[in-house]
């Protein structure tokens, strides 16, 4: 079962709060744990408490503080755009949904109220939401003064951009329909939706429309007369009392409010009258106009009367009241319990319960955001602390990040270098790095270097080392790095800022070894493209790898794959997909995927295929129909260096995405290589994995 659902709207005033308030209901009856979480509020809630927030808090009473219910204010989440740290803020509102996901059986998430920046860019912001979270998604369509058409056309026109975006839809709500478009909506919907997703229309309601006299009073500003035991009354219309009163008589209808001059003392009165009487219909309240009170007899006696609907004197003139009191939403608010229970009898009538339960229940998400992966790498990090030595300690990038692994208590760390020369450089560039919290170690004064060197030694010998070189080796910083890791004095190693790959792996091919059952070291990269994380292998090591090598680079690649929690669809890339193809380089990873499916039945592979019918879903079906890969591949093999190599950088050039790696694979104990023109972020993200890595390796 999946512990979060996001409700959605494309446009203000949709009437999500009736769903969440539904929702929350429903799964108090199925789980005792139950939080809500709005990732962005508008600026004035954060000020004065969310009126919805506070009803679901207070009403279902959630053991939850108001502060854990939101991560930023509309204000604050844009200034974050505005400095380009858009990445930033959804870290932020990750972290604090993955705090209420480990304390909650589940959580509501709702979006955005659009009254931000604009609906288009509002959208957006909703999607990114929705996808870093991996919430399906309720859609809330409002359907106020509008059409059957116009209705259809909204809840078609949301279900195909959150489609497009790649969101999963797992229920559409058009809200506020007119009575008697209702079945037409309903039956016109029902013959366009996809299968599989559940469809609620809901008529509109006077009774969760209507604002409150309470309401009304609060914003005018308006100063109560009379009549504060009744301020929940519901106005469902409103009258405007300016002419004779047995006119005025003919105009009153079911709960409404009248606007009045306050100099029109017959107006007042016959409205109380009205009120009293069986002969007229219930009237809601007054709003007195243009800054007159009632004057003191009519005052005395309206204190003699029984029964006193709410009076208001406002100083604005009756038009302007009139315009001002149109303008007014109603919100549920805390202490309307009758509105609460209205909401909730509305949800569980028009929302088939039974069925959303059973797609709660059996709804599994696809896919994993950069983002989501990121935080999720760290997380995984910090669960088990492992040490990792950075063998290039005197260059600024690997200072940087060192500053920001130990500032999150990701991982230790030891740097190699001297250490004049590295607090030089942290003081110089005015890096945040305490290096009270890191060791630093030079190997040629090192403590352990004499029996580095004669494990060097020992471990090289047959193969020509002689101790005097392995003295000189042991002062190169891969060598140390990799003999530390060797020793269990560090439980892996990240180097290549500075030196090439060769450097950097050859220790580590020499003596940690590859791993039993592993003949091949092979490398991937986490692809964090726009909207999905991707594995592409091999870009780093194997030059032209044979088809056994290759078929192994698939097989270690699935596994790594599952290991960092996205589900391996493997697909063996090629320029011809299926039997359409034919040449040496084509057969060979034919052969491949053949050994594959031999080794390892449990692993999904399609190949040869091309790139275009691995990823994209329409040329998948039509180039391979039945394929349990085609068009939805996660881990993509390629058939030799320079393709897979050229690829990658060329993917994340044009489609911005950040690529984490390159991942050693095979190698008993962890060692990874960085490119030469890697970035903070690149050195940061390779350690956190090596770390990950570390955790699956037996200490000696």
């Amino acid at each position: 079962m999946i512990k979060a659902v996001f409700i959605a709207s494309t446009e203000p005033h949709s009437g999500k709060s009736i769903i969440s308030i539904g929702l929350v209901n429903m799964l108090l009856g199925k789980a005792q744990k139950i939080g809500y979480f709005k990732p962005i509020i508008n600026q004035e809630q954060a000020i004065k408490q969310d009126d919805h927030t506070a009803t679901i808090l207070s009403y279902f009473d959630l053991p939850m503080a108001y502060e854990d219910t939101y991560a930023f204010t509309w204000e604050n989440a844009m200034r974050q755009m505005e400095t380009e740290s858009q990445g930033e803020m959804l870290d932020t509102i990750i972290r604090k949904y993955k705090y209420l996901e480990g304390k909650y059986d589940f959580t509501v998430v709702e979006g955005t109220d659009y009254k931000g920046e604009g609906a288009a860019f509002e959208f957006e912001i909703n999607v990114q939401l929705a996808k870093n979270l991996r919430a399906p998604v309720i859609i809330v369509i409002s359907g106020e003064g509008k059409t059957t058409a116009q209705v259809v056309n909204s809840t078609l026109t949301a279900l195909h951009n959150f489609d497009a975006r790649e969101l999963q839809v797992l229920a559409v709500v058009a809200n506020k329909v007119k009575q008697e478009n209702v079945k037409d909506v309903e039956d016109l919907l029902k013959q366009q939706l996809s299968a599989g997703i559940l469809l609620a229309v809901i008529p509109e309601d006077r009774g969760l429309q209507s604002p409150t006299m309470g309401e009304i009073c609060e914003r005018l500003n308006g100063k109560l007369l009379f009549g504060k035991e009744h301020l929940s009354n519901h106005a469902d219309n409103f009258v405007t009392g300016a002419m004779q009163v047995p006119n005025f008589l003919n105009y009153l209808t079911e709960n409404v409010l009248i606007i009045t001059p306050g100099d029109r003392g017959d107006i007042i009165i016959s409205a109380l009258q009205a009120n009293l009487s069986i002969s007229y219909p219930k009237v809601a309240g007054i709003v007195l106009t243009a800054g007159f009170e009632p004057e003191g007899p009519i005052t005395r006696l309206i204190d003699g009367l029984q029964t006193v609907v709410p009076i208001i004197a406002v100083k604005t003139g009756t038009f302007e009241t009139s315009n001002l009191i149109g303008a007014i939403r109603s919100k549920i608010t805390p202490g309307n319990t009758k509105k609460i229970q209205l909401a909730i009898d509305t949800f569980d009538k028009y929302i088939d319960i039974v069925e959303l339960d059973k797609q709660l229940i059996t709804f599994k998400p696809s896919g994993i955001t950069p983002r989501m992966f990121q935080y999720q790498l760290v997380e995984w990090a910090k669960s088990s602390k492992k040490h990792i030595v950075l063998a290039e300690g005197t260059d600024e990038r690997i200072l940087k990040a060192t500053g920001r692994l130990v500032s999150q208590g990701i991982v230790d760390i030891t740097l190699i270098g001297d250490t004049t020369e590295i607090q030089a450089i942290v003081k110089r560039e005015n890096i945040n790095l305490d290096l009270d919290k890191v060791k630093i170690v030079n190997p040629a004064f090192d403590a352990h270097y004499n029996d580095y060197v004669n494990t060097l030694y020992e471990l090289r010998k047959s193969k020509n080392v002689s101790l005097e070189m392995a003295r000189d080796l042991m002062t190169d910083v891969s060598y140390f790095g990799t003999m530390m890791v060797y020793k269990g004095d560090a439980d892996g190693m990240v180097s290549g800022a500075v030196n090439t790959t060769l450097h950097t792996i050859r220790p580590a091919l020499q003596f940690i070894k590859t791993k039993p059952g592993v003949s091949l070291v092979s490398s991937v990269f986490f692809m964090c493209l726009p909207d999905r994380v991707s594995v592409f292998g091999d870009c780093a090591v194997n030059p032209n790898p044979t088809a056994e090598q290759l078929a192994e680079i698939a097989i270690s690649s699935a596994d790594s794959s599952t290991r960092f929690g996205i589900e391996p669809r493997v697909a063996m890339l090629s320029y011809s997909s299926g039997t359409s193809g034919e040449g040496e380089d084509v057969d060979k990873v034919r052969q491949a995927t053949a050994i594959v499916r031999a080794k390892r039945p449990d692993i999904k592979v399609e190949g040869p295929i091309q790139y275009d019918a691995a990823v994209d879903p329409v040329i998948g079906s039509s180039k391979i129909p039945g394929s349990e890969v085609a068009g939805k591949a996660s881990v993509l093999i390629f058939p030799d260096l320079n393709t897979g190599n050229n690829t990658y950088k060329a993917v994340q050039r044009e489609t911005g995405a950040l690529a984490i790696g390159p991942m050693l694979q095979g190698l008993n104990k962890p060692v990874n290589d960085l490119s030469r023109g890697c970035t903070v972020d690149d050195i940061f993200n390779t350690v956190v994995i090596t770390a990950i890595q570390c955790q699956d390796t037996e200490k000696p």
